[in-house]
């Protein structure tokens, strides 16, 4: 089934446990770090918007793009509630198009896992290297494998509130590199009724090796990958990195 249409409800509310702000912060300096102090940045897989909110907050033009329309609706509710001058658009990541370039691109939340073929992976990344400024930075986060293997995998994740309830159970499969997470979702309903919704999501496990391979492939330049919310490099028992990848060949076509 698809992804984020029945969760997309309640994504909010049971993500409420992720430290936004925390995370907003880190990805600000990093941005700020490589000079993208101000001006137009993408947000890839932007989900409900709330990333791409805090991030407008720090004095950036956001775009947001998401396949998920669900989760784009309850984006541009807040936006309608709280105008924040954002910009957002339903499109696969994988076949994005902007009408021009941007300073930055980020994509945050493990929205890059979900690039089940190398193919596909690499295809983000050449896109990204189209719409960058010259010079400027894609910035994204991965689950490792040992995240997926140690874990998460073979594990089952149950949380009940008044709101609703769901039951997240993973299944690795370590040859493939492919985690399943099968939701269940019980969302209550106005009349107290709950409403039953099922989805099956995929995510792949990219070792960083391959990344740089990919970055490569893309015709992007590999700046630096850490150890999640540290500037250390990334241990074998890191959960999430972050990768940082620096447009390249614009400044060669113009001279």
């Amino acid at each position: 089934m698809d992804a984020y249409t029945g969760f997309a409800s309640v994504y909010d509310m049971f993500m409420d446990n992720i430290p936004y702000e925390e995370w907003c912060a880190y990805l600000t300096g990093l941005l700020r770090e490589y000079g993208v102090d101000d001006g137009l940045v993408l947000d890839l897989g932007c989900g409900t918007g709330t990333l791409t909110r805090l991030l407008a907050e720090k004095s950036y033009d956001m775009i947001g793009v998401d396949l998920s329309d669900e989760m784009l609706e309850i984006a541009m509710e807040k936006e309608a509630e709280d105008p924040k001058g954002i910009l957002y658009l339903m499109q696969d990541m994988r076949a994005f198009e902007l009408y021009g370039t941007v300073r930055a691109i980020v994509s945050i939340c493990d929205s890059m896992n979900y690039m089940l073929e190398y193919e596909d992976f690499v295809e983000v990344l050449r896109l990204a290297n189209n719409y960058l400024d010259p010079g400027g930075v894609f910035i994204f986060d991965l689950n490792t494998i040992y995240k997926y293997k140690e874990t998460m995998g073979e594990t089952t994740i149950a949380e009940n509130r008044e709101e609703g309830s769901f039951i997240w159970e993973n299944f690795y499969d370590e040859e493939e590199q492919i985690n399943e997470y099968d939701l269940t979702l019980y969302i209550r309903e106005e009349d107290d009724r709950y409403h039953r919704f099922e989805e099956t999501h995929y995510q792949k496990a990219y070792d960083l090796d391959t990344v740089k391979q990919a970055i490569a492939d893309a015709g992007m330049e590999f700046v630096t990958a850490y150890d999640a919310f540290t500037r250390e490099a990334p241990k074998p028992d890191s959960e999430r990195i972050y990768v940082i990848a620096r447009e390249h060949g614009k400044q060669n076509r113009q001279s």
